[in-house]
């Protein structure tokens, strides 16, 4: 059977980029469009040299062509003002930005600047696979989730389901992330000079990814710091739960989540050098790690979970839960294992 078609709509970016480099070697999709309006007509090698051997051009975003499947990697409102237009030539939108993750226009009123098409918000599915699997075959919408929730949630989900949380609710996570989460037009903030040496606190309370992080695990006190690497988003979760907790207890939630899920890792506390999750070791694979530890002193409980932001927390996820929504297998295009030694992810 033929590959499906795919376009990148927003494809100059970081993000846009990696889902280009994604498709270029998925076995079952293949990419025939990206588009870019800075760029348009230049070949897509002249802004990502990694893909200088691909025999595509980008083409202007109003010169949409149908497919199989639409990613749109644009900045946050593009997508829920075209996606009347996207629907019309692809059977399936992607969305990569936060347009359609959270799940009431009340949520986006508090945390963005409004909705312009709250009726669609009830269609779209998260694109979590490890949270919604079973909502994702044929879904025709799909919403990719944040760097930072993503590997938040995924730190803290089987604790949710575990029951492990206590009941006053506290917890505290602090997320370190590389500066291409900003995009590659980050801004002043992002560059080289002054993102050196760093670890900045840019969100310490009301970030917007507490929305999606809370429709998945409930209330937390949630901070970000900008931190000296390029990929990676690594989040720290201290929980203090009301009755105390084994170590066995947490083995168990944790493979009880995440034993048959093919991109997530449990790492706490081995040997060696990397003995808990670290951005480093998953960069440029759609690969998480998650581990735990617990603290004798007061019960508390720590978590960690590391992924690569460009893949985890937001192209490979789309690859991910674009295969399940359309019956490939899962794996398929991101079974990339990763580098070692590697320089700053």
């Amino acid at each position: 059977m033929a590959a499906q078609t795919a376009s990148v709509v927003g494809a100059s970016g970081f993000t846009g980029g990696e889902l280009c480099r994604l498709l270029a070697g998925h076995p079952e999709l293949s990419l025939t469009q990206a588009t870019s309006r800075q760029y348009s007509r230049k070949t897509v090698g002249h802004v990502h040299p990694n893909l200088r051997g691909m025999e595509l051009r980008f083409s202007p975003p109003d010169e949409l062509e149908s497919v199989d499947v639409l990613f749109a990697a644009t900045p946050h409102g593009v997508s829920m003002d075209r996606i009347d237009r996207f629907r019309d030539v692809a059977d399936t939108v992607v969305d990569l930005s936060a347009d359609f993750r959270l799940n009431t226009e009340e949520q986006y009123e508090q945390f963005y600047d409004g909705h312009s098409r709250p009726e669609l918000l009830s269609e779209s599915v998260y694109g979590l696979p490890e949270l919604t699997r079973e909502a994702l075959p044929g879904a025709s919408l799909i919403a990719s989730g944040g760097c930072n929730a993503t590997a938040t949630i995924l730190g803290l989900k089987p604790l949710v389901d575990a029951g492990i949380l206590g009941n006053d609710e506290r917890i505290v996570v602090d997320v370190k992330v590389g500066s291409s989460e900003g995009g590659a037009g980050g801004g002043e903030s992002s560059s080289h000079p002054e993102r050196s040496g760093v670890v900045r606190p840019y969100a310490p309370t009301g970030h917007r990814h507490e929305a999606e992080i809370e429709q998945f695990v409930g209330p937390v006190s949630f901070t970000v710091h900008a931190v000296e690497m390029v990929r990676g988003a690594s989040a720290t979760c201290h929980v203090f739960p009301d009755e105390p907790v084994t170590t066995g207890d947490l083995w168990g939630a944790f493979r009880e989540a995440y034993d048959d899920e093919p991109f997530v890792r449990l790492v706490s506390g081995g040997g060696g050098v990397y003995r808990y999750p670290e951005p480093k070791a998953v960069a440029g694979t759609n690969i998480a790690e998650v581990g735990f530890e617990i603290d004798p002193s007061n019960g508390r409980i720590v978590v960690f979970s590391a992924i690569d932001n460009m893949m985890k927390g937001s192209a490979g996820q789309a690859i991910h839960a674009t295969n399940i929504a359309l019956g490939f297998e899962e794996r398929a295009g991101l079974q990339f294992q990763g580098l070692h030694p590697v320089g700053a992810p």
